[in-house]
């Protein structure tokens, strides 16, 4: 099982695609940040992450894309951003035919340290530990979205276990 799990932004978007590795291990395939510059026009910079996004499901083909539902704090601008590009990966999810399994910060928290307040660095760090990676992926769009990812694998599994059951 493949899964491939998403920080969504639009001038950094975190990717990060991991799979079973067998006897409930978990492997990093590929991680790292669709990037997108300033002074590009807002709709071309969606459709750069919608394209980018296009070429890794194309690439590798996962069994289900996992995102981070939409957090609103206090900066309006920031979450409309966010949204807009949530709004990206669903499309491309939806045109590679790829199901969306939707996570909030606290469910991906649980799954990555098993604790729902966890703070950053020790999500890192148990991403880090989990994949059996040499040090904690970077940037941290790109930690975060294997965390995503994580998070999407574990419920793929247990959903397996229970018999399909969703």
């Amino acid at each position: 099982m493949r899964i491939l799990g998403i920080d969504p932004g639009t001038a950094r978007m975190g990717y990060g695609i991991v799979e079973d590795a067998g006897a409930g291990r978990e492997r990093a395939v590929e991680y790292g940040c669709l990037e997108t510059p300033p002074d590009m026009r807002p709709e071309l910079r969606l459709q750069a992450l919608y394209r980018g996004l296009a070429d890794l499901m194309a690439r590798h083909r996962p069994d289900a894309l996992a995102v981070e539902e939409l957090f609103f704090g206090r900066n309006v601008t920031t979450a409309i951003h966010v949204g807009q590009a949530r709004g990206v990966v669903l499309l491309a999810a939806a045109d590679s035919g790829v199901p969306v399994r939707e996570f909030t910060p606290m469910q991906v928290k649980m799954a990555v340290t098993g604790y729902g307040r966890a703070d950053k660095a020790q999500v890192q760090r148990m991403v880090q530990a989990l994949l059996g990676l040499p040090e904690i992926p970077k940037p941290d769009d790109a930690a975060d979205a294997l965390a995503v990812a994580l998070a999407g694998l574990h419920s793929e599994r247990l959903t397996a276990r229970l018999g399909g059951l969703s």
